[in-house]
């Protein structure tokens, strides 16, 4: 980041994947008929959707312990994800590609929150 350049969301790479894979499980489950997307879509979509929504509540909250709460809270929708991400390939409802590439992309979000956590308490004094 540039000097006298404000962090901007899309800067955070935790919401860029998560917000990304989002729309990606959300042009699968479009595609499925009215049962599979009322039972499985609407959770998968759900789950996934807080993972970013969860980042971007955070970095509109004012303060460093009120912005890394809504961080954490990502981290249970990363598994509820992951919960929903198995189901889907377990009753084959996505291919083993798209299966890799969603848990790919799980397994990163993670990490990039922890720093998105470290970087709120190194950057925040309040």
């Amino acid at each position: 980041m540039s000097e006298g350049k404000y962090l901007q969301l899309n800067d955070i790479g935790a919401y860029r994947i998560a917000f990304h894979l989002s729309n990606y499980i959300w042009d699968i489950v479009v595609e499925w008929d009215y049962f599979t997307k009322d039972t499985v879509g609407k959770q998968w979509v759900r789950s996934v959707d807080s993972c970013s929504a969860n980042i971007a509540e955070g970095f509109g909250r004012y303060t460093k312990k009120d912005k890394i709460k809504f961080y954490r809270y990502t981290y249970g929708s990363i598994k509820e994800s992951c919960d929903w991400t198995q189901k889907a390939k377990v009753r084959g409802l996505i291919t083993k590609e798209q299966y890799t590439h969603i848990m790919g992309e799980l397994d990163k979000l993670p990490r990039e929150t922890n720093s998105l956590i470290a970087f709120t308490n190194s950057k925040l004094k309040f």
